[in-house]
């Protein structure tokens, strides 16, 4: 059974990151450039693996919020290009590290670099990922900056525990959901946001209201994410439909499910996420469960109610394509579909 959650209201304007990348255009590539550089080693596995992951794809929206971050703050040097750069070694060098949690054969439609190269080259060129990053912190001279980022380096490794601890325990609540992804997914997206506005020399009230525009953000994709897994929608993500439930992952719409049901389902739960003891049509149960009590489009909702708390955190900014571009970023993360 396929379920298909309606992301977008009737006539409204499909959200995009068009305008973003539009006007950070000229920044990422040099921030491309930055990643293709500080990537070589004389050790050639490590471009090579790194390279097959950067090569795969993605939107860059990391890196992306602190260029646009900083082009709302009206930034006018370069050190951005760097730290921005940064960030996208951190984001992936927590993807190849993922991968091996999560023993995860593709990434983006294409293998995963453990599936390639195995797990304990993809965990060693992550920490080499991870290194460069702070070599990349540490030459930007700034304090503030460093804390940001090494902090949100730390909070990542956390959410991941965390998340690791409450994998096919049916016992977890919305609260230690929430808290988990803050830490694995959203504090990334506020780092990224925030040092737009340090590199600026903005004051702190911005410097914040970009951070919780970042955290809300991320909080707001991850749950879009979550949702997405259980979704006939999700086969346009390049992974696999239900790849949560088969690793027994406890997401909201799990949560919610678990919570709504009676004594069966709740039978029926405890045997595939925390006993994983899964057989042929028990994901298209899952999916049934989720459409009887309405928790795909009640755990959109609550993305819905953080990405109002993002767009609301960008009211101190003055109007203008910079702005505008992070407004539709909000959108795209809610709305989208593929």
């Amino acid at each position: 059974m396929g379920v298909v959650v309606d992301f977008e209201d009737s006539g409204k304007r499909k959200a995009s990151i068009n305008g973003l990348t539009d006007l950070v255009k000229a920044d990422l590539e040099r921030v491309n450039q930055t990643i293709i550089e500080h990537m070589q080693s004389p050790v050639a596995l490590i471009p090579q693996l790194a390279g097959h992951l950067i090569a795969a794809g993605g939107k860059r929206l990391r890196p992306m919020l602190t260029l646009g971050a900083a082009a709302l703050c009206d930034y006018k040097g370069d050190r951005h290009i760097r730290l921005a750069a940064c960030v996208e070694f951190i984001h992936t060098a927590t993807l190849l590290h993922d991968d091996v949690v999560d023993e995860s054969d593709l990434r983006r439609g294409q293998e995963s670099a453990n599936a390639v190269w195995g797990n304990q080259a993809s965990v060693l060129v992550g920490d080499f990922l991870f290194s460069r990053s702070f070599q990349l912190m540490t030459a930007d001279g700034s304090i503030e900056v460093l804390r940001i980022l090494s902090e949100a380096s730390a909070v990542i490794a956390e959410g991941e525990v965390q998340q690791l601890i409450t994998t096919n325990d049916t016992a977890t609540d919305e609260s230690a959901y929430l808290e988990v992804i803050r830490g694995k997914t959203a504090k990334l997206f506020a780092a990224a946001a925030e040092i737009g506005a340090v590199v600026a020399e903005r004051p702190k009230a911005e410097q914040q209201a970009l951070e919780s525009y970042g955290m809300n953000l991320g909080i707001a994709f991850q749950l879009v994410d979550d949702v997405l897994d259980y979704s006939a929608q999700q086969e346009k993500l390049g992974k696999t439909v239900g790849d949560d439930f088969l690793e027994g992952k406890i997401t909201l719409p799990v949560i919610l499910a678990f919570r709504r049901g009676d004594d069966e389902e709740r039978a029926f739960w405890r045997r595939t996420l925390e006993e994983l003891d899964q057989q042929d049509g028990d994901l298209a149960r899952a999916q049934e469960l989720m459409a009887k009590h309405n928790t795909l489009a009640d755990s959109l909702e609550r993305a819905r109610h953080y990405a109002a708390i993002a767009r609301d955190a960008l009211g101190l900014f003055e109007d203008g394509p910079a702005k505008d571009a992070l407004v539709d970023v909000v959108d795209f993360c809610v709305e989208r579909a593929y």
